[in-house]
């Protein structure tokens, strides 16, 4: 068998994983009320029925209610009103054949006081945690007894639910990792000072769960590998800890992440992003297992099938979490058991997910846009079984190649127009900046998946009205994107042609000149992966935005990679700066810069200007066949937004066409937008 380690069953207390795949615990935002509805059912449901053996949900759910739940829609599980729901997440799961835990925790410091009740938090010795600005009390004996308790407490509910099991989070610098670390315990009573008197906290609370739950229960612990800090715990320190904990008897499986988090550049490190190498962590997920007497869990950079074959072959661990790779296709391990790999969309580790997750926003990922909304976006597309159509569709970015994807899934007639020689649009852009060229994974997925599906692919043709009238179509769908917004000002390029766009420098169409000047005024990836681009040529570089920060707009655990990169490289950042005016002096362009607060003028001598304003939508091809269109070329957006089908497909006049847009040529989306706007379209055709 191509996967035998893939495949084995493994054996946790109670239950028996019918594979080596699992989702580990992570933030969803999907809860409402603090509760698991629906929507979160649904979407472990979803990886259930696409193969996984075991799902760990809830990720930082708390036991206490001196833990403000605001962060992430956190699972709620300090009282009784979460066994019904457990129930039912654990009997949609069960149906098909997975098992599901969830995450429990006390995050102590690592968290905000306002919300929820207000509390005062609480830590070993009330030091401040850097992300969450998490200022707390220091802990006081008969707090410490209540948390543990209330540890057990929570136990009881999990268990009497009909969850399989609880993982407890002393990882991430939680509350039972804030007692280990040297680096926030500073106490010097019995719960403090020596390793084994700092252990003493973590040990108690699984005393307590397991008083509760008995011995057939499974209970396993999550922790990190290395804290990545001077004055933190080593990986020898975890190790220890790791030993210490197995010989207690209290644990069933250890989950490890590779790095601490409680710093903006820590935090990048524990869901690594594609400009960290693969599986950047396993050795120290390995060093654990080492000194493990249950099976390890690791997650942390593993996309594809064959590392994590590899990693249960080598005997580096037991279980292998691919938790983003189920999120951008739930119906991955069905597709490795079937043979059918080259189906499977990969995620790219764009981080879309967690950053969002970090804006306390809900969890989606940026390729898959049925993912979290599976109550009305289908995963698997059905033929249709109404009239077969056919579609032309205008323009190969992520909305038009969705577009085509899901009408030749559907059964339809595919005709896919593109004016440049290959498909993607600006994804292929975004690949050209360093460390983000694992974009293109998102291109090529799609590119397959046409070549499978039958869509004719007609590259270099550049549609218009007539060519699109000549292939007598029942669907039109415009996904002509836009061009850089550079146009909006003719100072800064246009007319007076003292600017190029970041779009002219990415696509290799100009050169990148010795005194680079980025201007960004979005603050997303483009305007930082431009400047970086330029770096990396040789350039010397200054970004300008007048954003609080530049890279502002990209996300917790973008934003730190793109500053490695930016100090590395010595490029010059200068946040809360507008750009004034551009004017010509001999060779070189001088740009007036204007303080956003004291509106005070700066002048820099550059020799090229490359500006980052987003997108002008390209709807010229729209305004020319909406009015010959059978729906005027409107999308009625009732039905959109419920999620119905457009009124116009009940019945196409003969001989007329039905005519949509999606994406950019609407208004500027990102990448998921663009492929949500085609599939809640393309759906129904």
């Amino acid at each position: 068998m191509k996967y035998e380690h893939l495949f084995k069953p493994l054996q946790l207390n109670q239950l028996t994983i019918r594979n080596r795949i699992m989702s580990t615990a992570h933030a969803e935002v999907y809860a409402e009320n603090n509760l698991t509805t629906e929507r979160y059912v649904r979407y472990y449901e979803e990886k259930a029925k696409g193969g996984l053996g075991l799902a760990i949900c809830g990720g930082s759910s708390p036991v206490s209610r001196d833990q403000p739940q605001q962060w992430w829609s956190a699972v709620d599980i300090t009282d009784d009103r979460c066994i019904e729901h457990f129930g039912n997440l654990a009997e949609a799961v069960h149906r098909h054949g997975a098992h599901i835990m969830i995450q429990a925790t006390h995050m102590g410091r690592r968290n905000a006081y306002w919300g929820g009740d207000w509390p005062h938090l609480v830590s070993p010795s009330g030091i401040r945690e850097p992300v969450h600005r998490g200022t707390a009390k220091i802990i006081e004996p008969h707090e410490i007894q209540r948390i543990i308790d209330d540890f057990g407490k929570a136990a009881i509910r999990v268990k009497q639910s009909g969850l399989d099991g609880m993982e407890i989070s002393c990882a991430h610098q939680h509350l039972v990792d804030q007692f280990w670390s040297p680096r926030t315990n500073k106490r010097t009573d019995e719960w403090g000072g020596s390793l084994e008197n700092r252990m003493r906290f973590g040990i108690e609370v699984f005393r307590s769960i397991r008083e509760a739950v008995g011995r057939d229960f499974a209970v396993g612990m999550r922790m990190c590998g290395e804290e990545f800090h001077h004055d933190g715990l080593s990986h020898e320190d975890f190790k220890e800890i790791a030993q210490a904990m197995c010989e207690t008897g209290l644990i069933d499986f250890i989950s490890v992440v590779g790095s601490g988090a409680d710093t903006h550049n820590t935090l990048a490190n524990c869901m690594p992003p594609m400009a960290l190498p693969p599986e950047p962590f396993i050795d120290l997920a390995a060093g654990i297992k080492s000194v493990s007497s249950v099976p390890v869990m690791h997650a942390q950079g593993i996309r594809d099938p064959m590392q994590a074959e590899r990693a249960l072959a080598e005997g580096m661990v037991d279980l292998v979490g691919m938790t983003r790779g189920m999120i951008a296709d739930p119906h991955m391990v069905n597709k490795i058991r079937e043979g059918k790999e080259t189906q499977i969309r990969q995620c790219v580790g764009a981080n879309y997910c967690i950053d969002r997750q970090y804006l306390g926003q809900d969890v989606l990922c940026v390729q898959n846009a049925a993912t979290s909304r599976e109550r009305f976006m289908p995963h698997q597309i059905q033929r249709t079984d109404g009239p077969l159509r056919k579609v032309v569709v205008v323009g190969a970015g992520p909305a038009g190649c969705e577009a085509a994807r899901v009408s030749a899934e559907r059964g339809h007639q595919v005709v896919l127009f593109e004016r440049s020689d290959a498909v993607g649009g600006q994804i292929n852009l975004a690949a050209q900046a360093p460390q983000r060229d694992q974009m293109a994974g998102i291109v090529r997925w799609f590119d397959m998946e046409l070549k499978r599906l039958g869509v004719e692919v007609r590259l270099n043709t550049d549609a218009d009205a007539q060519a699109i009238r000549a292939e007598n179509p029942d669907i039109v769908v415009l996904a002509t994107g836009g061009r850089p917004g550079i146009e909006e000002d003719p100072a800064w390029g246009g007319q007076s042609g003292l600017a190029v766009s970041s779009w002219d420098v990415l696509s290799g169409q100009v050169p990148v000149q010795d005194n680079v000047l980025v201007y960004d005024v979005m603050g997303q990836h483009a305007g930082t992966g431009t400047a970086d681009y330029c770096s990396n040529k040789g350039a010397r570089v200054e970004i300008v935005t007048p954003e609080p920060k530049v890279a502002d707009d990209t996300g917790g655990t973008t934003f730190p990679i793109f500053y490695r990169r930016i100090y590395g490289q010595g490029i010059l950042m200068t946040p809360n700066f507008w750009l004034q005016r551009a004017y010509q002096e001999d060779d070189k362009v001088i740009a007036v810069l204007m303080n956003e607060y004291t509106e005070e003028l700066e002048e820099r001598e550059v020799d090229q200007l490359i500006i980052e304003n987003g997108i002008i939508p390209n709807d010229g091809l729209y305004w020319q066949l909406r009015e010959e269109s059978a729906n005027g070329g409107i999308t009625e957006m009732n039905e959109l937004y419920d999620h119905q089908p457009q009124p116009i497909l009940a019945g196409i006049p003969a001989g007329q066409f039905a005519l949509f847009r999606v994406g950019d040529c609407i208004s500027m989306h990102n990448i998921h937008g663009a492929i949500y706007d085609a599939l809640r379209i393309a759906k129904d055709f």
